[in-house]
């Protein structure tokens, strides 16, 4: 990456974040309510719930959060991901492994996850509001701080941070080396939108598997309130684990019940991520920089 190159590779993962989002935002609401069910709901049942609770603009609930969250989650990993590759490769133009691709995305995933991540809480809690619960995110936040306290704005990071490892890492090795196979046999040819379409949503599939019950378990620990000091009845209040979720779902669910809420998950997959890496792509060359 070119010296003042940096605000290029931002500004494209911004605009790629927030597009993709804002575009799949009634699918991934879908996804987080699916995965707070501790018993089986068909994917109809539970949109006609959320349409029936508060209308077709109920879908895209949290979505707001989600655009102000992904905008620099996206730019950061991205730019990170191509400064840690300029430090594994030097001043050295070889092609970079697929081993070292999973370092940088790793390394980026972990980087942008950390600096984001009250985001992340504050997302899921909007997701899953009722109608009039919050006004606005600095009511949400506000709210949320006044009866749980900071620490609840990193709940769930654990099973976050390891889930998201593998899946950045997974999920950029994977597309830039479909990428560069194909540029290595069509040297002057750029990527078609078919075929960066085609390596986002394998790559992202392929991540997703390998992570979803780490994000399934996070997601639930996000969702769940606890509150500072006794309850009304005097006990106190215990705030659950990764561990005691991990057991409570195998023992209550079963092993498919890591998996709840997939399917719109996939369903996501395919225009959301390619749509990420297409705008992504088509910004960068627009503002005259490539991934490298």
């Amino acid at each position: 990456m070119q010296t003042g190159m940096w605000w290029r590779h931002l500004a494209a993962g911004g605009i790629a974040g927030a597009v993709s989002r804002t575009c799949t935002a009634p699918l991934d609401r879908l996804k987080v309510f699916l995965q707070v069910q501790s018993s089986k709901q068909r994917i109809s049942d539970c949109l006609q719930y959320m349409l029936k609770e508060g209308g077709v603009r109920s879908l895209w609930r949290g979505n707001l959060i989600n655009v102000l969250k992904i905008a620099p989650e996206s730019a950061i990993k991205f730019a990170a991901y191509e400064q840690v590759k300029r430090l594994i490769r030097g001043k050295d133009k070889r092609q970079m492994t697929i081993y070292e691709r999973f370092v940088a995305g790793a390394c980026a995933g972990g980087v942008s996850q950390t600096v984001i991540y009250p985001m992340e809480v504050l997302k899921t809690r909007l997701a899953l509001r009722k109608t009039g619960e919050y006004s606005s995110i600095v009511d949400a936040a506000t709210k949320i701080y006044r009866r749980e306290g900071l620490r609840s704005f990193y709940r769930g990071y654990i099973p976050n941070m390891l889930g998201i490892i593998p899946y950045a890492g997974i999920d950029l090795a994977v597309y830039e080396t479909l990428k560069k196979k194909y540029l290595s046999h069509h040297e002057t040819e750029q990527p078609s939108f078919w075929l960066l379409l085609a390596c986002g949503s394998a790559s992202s599939t392929l991540g997703q598997v390998c992570s979803y019950p780490l994000a399934l378990v996070r997601t639930r620990l996000q969702a769940q309130a606890v509150t500072i000091g006794p309850n009304p009845d005097g006990s106190v209040s215990v705030a659950p684990n990764m561990t005691n979720v991990f057991k409570r779902i195998i023992q209550t669910e079963g092993p498919v019940g890591l998996y709840r809420g997939i399917t719109p998950n996939f369903i996501k997959v395919l225009p959301a991520v390619s749509i990420s890496y297409v705008v992504y792509e088509y910004t960068s060359r627009a503002l005259g920089v490539n991934m490298t």
